[in-house]
């Protein structure tokens, strides 16, 4: 029989529990990052090898993670440890619980500083405030506008107060409400700017690029970044699924709800392809520029094509919207776990928790203005500024490490009749792949991202 409940709140209905888990996963991975990889990876020989990677080891480990959540029905951190308890298993293994309420608390600390640039250039798009821009007026506007420290963090405090709004009105009033209204949302605009660039953009050379498949092109590398995408853009080891699935009701399929996050995830990175390199091909801007794609190079192609304000409106309330609902699930772990501790103060919890992000997120902020030559590790040879800590040890630490003790734990510990029970639905071909990707393959995978990330194989390579 599965843990015992010590938490009253539940979705509604599986679509909410899918929406909002959808919501949680497409974020700014998709729509930032997915794009700009991709370009400079290898476009479609890439996008390929992502996909690979989405289904045939994401979706395992998310069915796991959620497993964790729905069994052990607490927050992360009291979730883990009912679960350590029923295994008889090590305390080492508590760290999982520990990681998934550390990562989205940094997470969401230095997401937000992103999140407040898109309601920065929302302010501007909305405006016209990108007419006759060039590469320089661009790249000099975002400069300026991010090197504004107390502009910055008062809108960094905006977007972590509107996710407290959400959060503190619970589950089923709060989340579920706004991923019902959100995600349909998001999905409309994209499809609307798509729509756009098959029209007056270039969608042909925006499909060859995407779905071309010169393999020429691959290296190792691109194997290598199309397995951190699709980990990163799928949200594991975050601590959201463990939180979301913890409010799941038993007849809902671990199985099939992994696959349907999994395949809402892609197709919003796929359509976020679609709306953007249509755009970009038309303007003669470069596919690979890299993180500035977003706040650099397409704000000169909203400022010089027709309709520019209103398609640069909707795109930058689009990636408002991403932020936004994976926001709501990276607030949710800290503020469940706090009101496991003070039932009855969901609010108030969620307040301490929002003032707790915003205050260790103003060194994020600060960054790009008067601390950015502040490197605060540097006596350890760690080169790297506030933002850039914290992206780092999430991104390339906290969050793959806490995937692979998932993966080992959900794996290896709990036990054949918990996995038959959970999965009781699902045939016993699914089991045993299930089983085998996360005992050997997931962890193969995510130890070879982290080598990688970490030391670099260039580095191995050398010392032999």
């Amino acid at each position: 029989m599965a843990i015992a409940s010590e938490t009253t709140n539940s979705w509604s209905s599986r679509p909410a529990f899918l929406l909002a888990a959808i919501g949680g996963a497409v974020g700014l991975g998709n729509l930032w990052r997915f794009p700009y990889v991709a370009g400079e990876y290898g476009g479609g020989g890439f996008v390929i090898i992502y996909l690979g990677f989405v289904f045939l080891l994401g979706a395992p480990l998310m069915a796991g993670e959620m497993m964790l959540g729905r069994r052990g029905h607490r927050s992360p951190v009291n979730a883990i440890a009912a679960l350590v308890r029923a295994e008889n298993a090590s305390l080492f293994w508590r760290s999982i619980g520990w990681m998934s309420l550390l990562v989205p608390f940094i997470g969401l600390s230095y997401y937000a500083v992103v999140a407040a640039w898109a309601i920065d250039y929302l302010g501007l798009a909305a405006t016209n405030g990108f007419s006759g821009f060039d590469a320089a007026t661009s790249q000099n506007t975002f400069g300026a506008r991010i090197d504004a420290p107390a502009y910055q963090a008062t809108l960094h405090g905006l977007f972590v107060a509107m996710t407290v709004w959400v959060v503190a009105r619970g589950v089923n009033k709060g989340i579920e409400q706004a991923s019902k209204i959100l995600m349909p949302a998001l999905f409309g605009v994209i499809i609307v700017i798509v729509i756009y660039g098959m029209v007056s953009g270039d969608f042909g050379a925006a499909a060859r690029f995407l779905f071309s498949t010169d393999f020429s092109a691959i290296t190792g590398e691109s194997f290598l970044v199309a397995l951190g995408q699709a980990l990163f853009s799928l949200g594991i080891g975050v601590g959201l699924m463990i939180t979301y699935a913890s409010y799941m009701p038993r007849e809902y399929s671990l199985r099939e709800s992994a696959t349907v996050v999994c395949v809402g995830d892609t197709l919003a990175a796929l359509l976020a392809g679609f709306a953007i390199f249509p755009i970009v091909f038309a303007s003669g801007l470069d596919p690979a520029e890299g993180p500035g794609l977003i706040f650099v190079t397409l704000p000169i192609a909203f400022g010089n094509m027709a309709g520019g304000q209103i398609i640069g409106t909707l795109f930058f309330i689009l990636l408002l919207f991403a932020a936004y609902t994976s926001a709501l699930g990276m607030l949710e772990p800290l503020v469940a776990w706090l009101e496991e501790s003070y039932p009855g103060k969901r609010k108030q919890m969620a307040v301490i928790a929002g003032m707790a992000v915003w205050i260790l997120g103003l060194g994020s902020v600060f960054s790009f203005s008067f601390m950015a030559d502040i490197k605060p590790l540097a006596f350890l040879g760690i080169e790297k500024n506030f933002f850039g800590i914290a992206d780092f040890t999430v991104a390339n630490v906290l969050a793959p490490v806490n995937a692979l003790l998932i993966a080992l734990f959900a794996g290896w510990v709990v036990r054949k009749a918990v996995i038959d029970e959970e999965f009781g639905a699902d045939t016993a071909l699914w089991k045993s792949y299930w089983r085998i990707a996360n005992r050997f393959f997931v962890p193969a995978a995510l130890i070879i991202v982290l080598i990688d990330l970490i030391v670099g194989w260039e580095q191995i390579l050398e010392a032999f």
